[in-house]
């Protein structure tokens, strides 16, 4: 009896040990601040989706920082954050990379594809920009636009002009309320045209296309990257390699992003697509 009490009090105290050690481990990581920009869809799916795993799966503590794209980019310079997951290039974040690029490092594109222009549910027979003008009344003579001033917004206003589309009208509102007027117009199959992006979680909920643009107003397809501070190689390696190897498809990122739009929590979203998609999750942190 004596010897099997012995026996139990090593094996706790190796238990406790071996707790300790994992603990003190732990605590050597750094804690990493990554910044999304608050309010695009996408930002925050990627970002939550990456800083889940870098908690759950390498053990770092996580601070997810909203800010504004020019905070974001500063902020990644200076070292106040470690990286973000929510750079558009060549073209939306151009300037903001031109103007840091000594001072970040490009890990790699964790989105590729992604793009701005306007988009149409399937069913609309207008196939190019220059269609609107043909089916002005289907449309009622508009474009649903977002915020005024938006990158998207004016190169919309450009288009108008460009394509010479005498009776169409843009008209700005907002994200939430272009994705209202889609919803509608989705649910009673009527044309509508929307200034948009991909991603977005529109994409994953609807039939959706982009009008061709051939004079490239909208300019080329870009590509979301994945932005450090130098520093973070060498004070978080496993972090840095994950987030290397980190990149999804739109149907990926649409999930989360719908998840989401329709109630859910960040987080929760987050958990919640990684909990269905372990092999996916495996590979990026091999």
């Amino acid at each position: 009896m004596r010897n099997l009490k012995n026996l139990c009090l090593q094996s706790l105290g190796i238990a406790a040990l071996a707790l300790g050690m994992s603990s003190a481990m732990a605590a050597d990581k750094p804690t990493l601040n990554i910044g999304y920009v608050n309010g695009w869809d996408d930002s925050v799916a990627a970002t939550f989706v990456a800083g889940e795993i870098l908690q759950s799966k390498l053990g770092y503590s996580v601070a997810l920082k909203p800010v504004e794209p020019a905070i974001m980019w500063q902020g990644v310079a200076r070292g106040d954050l470690d990286a973000t997951l929510s750079a558009w290039l060549p073209a939306t974040h151009g300037e903001y990379f031109e103007k840091l690029k000594d001072k970040v490092e490009v890990l790699g594109t964790n989105y590729a594809g992604a793009k701005i222009g306007l988009i149409v549910p399937d069913y609309v027979q207008a196939k190019t920009i220059a269609d609107l003008q043909t089916y002005a009344k289907d449309f009622d003579g508009k474009i649903t636009g977002i915020d005024a001033g938006a990158g998207v917004m004016r190169r919309a206003e450009e288009a108008i002009k460009e394509y010479a589309l005498a009776d169409i009208k843009l008209m700005p509102s907002s994200g939430p309320a272009m994705a209202t007027a889609l919803t509608r117009a989705e649910k009673n199959k009527q044309a509508i045209v929307v200034t948009g992006w991909i991603p977005h979680w529109m994409f994953a909920k609807w039939n959706l296309r982009f009008l061709e643009d051939p004079k490239k107003v909208f300019g080329d397809d870009e590509h979301v990257d994945t932005v450090a501070n130098p520093s973070l190689a060498g004070k978080a390696p496993e972090a840095a390699a994950f987030l290397k190897k980190f990149s999804w498809s739109g149907e990926e990122v649409g999930a989360v992003m719908l998840a989401i739009r329709e109630g859910a929590k960040p987080e929760d979203a987050a958990k919640d697509w990684i909990s269905k998609n372990p092999e996916r999750v495996a590979e990026w942190l091999k």
